[in-house]
């Protein structure tokens, strides 16, 4: 098994790079301060690793006194930033209390066919604040970015929506973000062993790859998607038209659904240029052996057309806006 901390988040510890020879004057003062607090993690040269009980302080203490535009900062060995973002990592720490604590409330919406009946449900998640509030997704990812936990947030969501799955003998679909997989053996292990606790069919399963238009490395999403497969599972690819270009890559990836997203179906019905994308995605679904589905329908005249022309499947507010799963232990 991986031994790191995406998927339980610890404390930080950041790289202070100090660069500048006015602010090297002050190294071995600053130097002395944290390993007196006790702050101090190493160093070397012109970079202090220090804890991140440490940040704010120093921080004030760069506006104060040093040359603010030849320090640096990174985490987890990714790429240095000016210090000045430093403060988007570390006021996002709230995010690591939301995955600790498996903050997350699952929401979900109907899926129908073409008789408008229920086929399944998409699997949404909203990120418990205090008081019956919520984070939006677009927070909470932002926030786990920022921190460098994309994957241990990906994973409470998925797990979240496993546990929750039970209370439909529909089909489930839940999204999942390729490019936070390390390694799908590995990283997805614990999704299949729950499954297997809960006694649900993976068959029950759709996966939704979202942000393919950030999939650089195609054979590491197919590695995942062969893996879901040969366990049974089911996948679904999203914006198919913005993150895939060809129909080779499409029939390697061989997706057993495919969206139309929302952007291309709103108003589809008096617009000629989504009609052609929609249509184009149509055709493309047809040569894969994928089940189209169009999502984010609000009009019925889009719906109708979408049906006219061949989408088996539907998703949006005309059939029912996203609704809370009562917690079983509630």
């Amino acid at each position: 098994m991986l031994d790191c901390n995406v998927c339980y988040p610890s404390d930080l510890n950041y790289e202070i790079k100090i660069s500048g020879e006015s602010n090297k004057n002050y190294f071995p003062d600053i130097l002395l301060h944290l390993q007196r607090k006790k702050l101090l993690v190493s160093y070397e040269e012109n970079v202090l690793v220090v804890k991140e009980l440490a940040i704010q302080d120093l921080y004030d203490f760069f506006c104060d006194h040093l040359d603010m535009e030849t320090i640096s900062f990174r985490i987890d060995n990714k790429e240095w930033k000016p210090i000045r973002q430093i403060s988007e990592t570390f006021d996002s720490k709230w995010i690591d209390q939301i995955i600790l604590e498996e903050s997350v409330q699952s929401y979900v919406q109907p899926i129908v066919d073409e008789t408008e009946e229920i086929y399944g449900y998409e699997m949404l998640a909203r990120f418990i604040k205090e008081e019956g509030q919520f984070y939006s997704p677009f927070e909470a990812f932002s926030a786990a970015k920022a921190r460098n936990r994309t994957y241990s947030l990906d994973r409470v969501c998925r797990m979240t929506a496993v546990r929750h799955a039970g209370f439909t003998n529909k089909k489930v679909f839940i999204n999942f973000i390729p490019t936070s997989i390390y390694s799908p053996e590995h990283c997805l292990k614990t999704t299949t062993q729950l499954t297997n606790q809960l006694g649900i069919a993976p068959s029950h399963f759709v996966f939704e790859v979202v942000e393919t238009e950030q999939v650089e490395d195609l054979n590491h999403l197919k590695r995942i998607l062969m893996y879901y497969k040969d366990k049974g599972f089911e996948y679904a690819l999203d914006d198919v038209g913005e993150g895939f270009s060809t129909i080779e890559v499409l029939k390697e990836l061989s997706p057993n659904y495919m969206k139309l997203d929302m952007k291309f179906v709103q108003g589809v019905a008096a617009d000629s240029d989504k009609q052609e994308t929609a249509m184009n995605i149509l055709q493309t679904a047809k040569q894969v052996g994928a089940i189209p589905l169009a999502e984010g329908i609000e009009s019925r005249d889009d719906f109708i057309w979408l049906k006219n022309i061949g989408y088996k499947l539907f998703q949006g507010y005309l059939f029912g806006k996203p609704a809370a799963i009562k917690d079983s232990n509630d």
